[in-house]
């Protein structure tokens, strides 16, 4: 039983002696662990000393460096301030200077100005004086060239009264012919007439031919109501007038060829006498009587003496040579009654007429008329002819 006993106890003691000595040894550690730690600790605490003493020096030294700063800061800013003093001490003195100079400038000027003024008075005088002898001179020529222009005209009346009495016997020389003609195809066409079917169709023709002519100038005359505006707004007053007269005619046509309808066209010569006479007109050639060349002889004389109007109108109101805008040369209508012959060609022979009457009444002469012995004015008869390409059927 105590053998038993004995290996228990020399492992109790065994047990005994390994606690002891790892209790030892443990507590060795901890001291060694607590040596260890003590030190990181003091390592640490001269580490933090060691960054607050550097922080202390930079901030020394950053205050060092502001006061410095500061420090030159002021030297520059008294610099600035010195340099501005001198600046604007040197700047007042300028603008005296300039100052200075522009008084000086001004009162040069002043004088300059004075002097010119001085001058240009002089020089107005002197122009003055020049005009006044121009004017004079002028005057004096005007006067030798309206009397040299009185002397000429002298001369033209006394040629145009010569070519005129030239005229007249011409034309009464030849309207004696046309007379002796004119009678003996009288007595030739007494003998013959036309047939009552020729004088029916001539007579149709007629009846449409009076309804178209009284259409047509009721149209034209509105159209140049509203063209005589114009005139006034144009300050054309004596083409005013006259375009005034030329409308008063229309109307004076106008209310003839409303009784057309009542018209006895059987009883018109015109109708039953067979044609006597060719002209042309158009490239084409037409035959006509009598009568017809009647009307076509008076459409050029009617547009003569309604161009030698139109233009003395113009001359007054000093407008520009041009017949072609004026209103009784675009109408043609003046005197035109609506028998014998179409509109159309009563207008082209009234243009005719017109255009030279307006060119002798714009130029003031009387280079395609003559004044006949019944005190009209008319295209010369030879004149008449050619533009008419007239020949006798006989």
């Amino acid at each position: 039983m105590n053998r038993q006993r004995f290996p228990r106890t020399l492992a109790a003691l065994a047990l005994s002696a390994g606690l002891a000595f790892s209790a030892s040894a443990q507590a060795k550690n901890k001291e060694q662990r607590q040596e260890e730690w003590q030190q990181q600790q003091q390592q640490k605490h001269e580490q933090k000393h060691e960054q607050k003493q550097a922080q202390a020096d930079a901030r020394a030294q950053r205050q060092q460096e502001w006061q410095q700063q500061q420090a030159a800061k002021q030297q520059q800013e008294a610099a600035a301030r010195q340099q501005q003093q001198a600046q604007r001490a040197a700047q007042q003195q300028q603008w005296q200077q300039q100052q200075a100079a522009r008084q000086q400038q001004q009162a040069y000027a002043r004088q300059q100005q004075q002097a010119q003024r001085e001058l240009q008075q002089q020089q107005w005088q002197q122009q003055q004086a020049a005009k006044q002898q121009q004017q004079a001179i002028a005057r004096q020529q005007q006067q030798a060239q309206r009397q040299q222009q009185q002397a000429q005209w002298a001369q033209q009346q006394a040629q145009r009264q010569q070519q005129q009495a030239v005229a007249r016997q011409q034309a009464q020389q030849t309207r004696a012919y046309n007379q002796q003609a004119w009678q003996q195809q009288q007595a030739a066409q007494a003998q013959r007439r036309l047939d009552r079917q020729a004088q029916q169709q001539l007579v149709a023709q007629q009846q449409q031919r009076a309804q178209r002519y009284y259409n047509n100038l009721a149209r034209q005359q509105s159209w140049l109501q509203e063209q005589a505006a114009v005139l006034r707004q144009q300050r054309r007053n004596a083409q005013y007038n006259f375009q005034q007269q030329y409308l008063a005619d229309l109307e004076r046509q106008r209310l003839q060829a409303a009784q057309y309808n009542s018209y006895n066209y059987y009883n018109d010569p015109y109708f039953y006498t067979a044609p006597s006479y060719q002209y042309a007109y158009g490239g084409q050639y037409y035959q006509t009587n009598q009568y017809g060349v009647n009307l076509l002889e008076q459409a050029l004389n009617y547009g003569y003496q309604e161009g030698l109007r139109a233009a003395q109108a113009d001359r007054q109101d000093n407008w520009a040579y041009d017949y072609r805008n004026s209103y009784a040369y675009q109408d043609a209508n003046y005197g035109y009654n609506g028998l014998y012959l179409d509109q159309s060609q009563y207008n082209y022979y009234f243009r005719q007429g017109f255009q030279r009457g307006y060119d002798d009444g714009y130029y003031n002469r009387s280079q395609y008329g003559t004044r006949y012995d019944n005190g009209t004015l008319g295209l010369v008869v030879g004149l008449i002819d050619s533009l008419l390409h007239l020949h006798s059927l006989g």
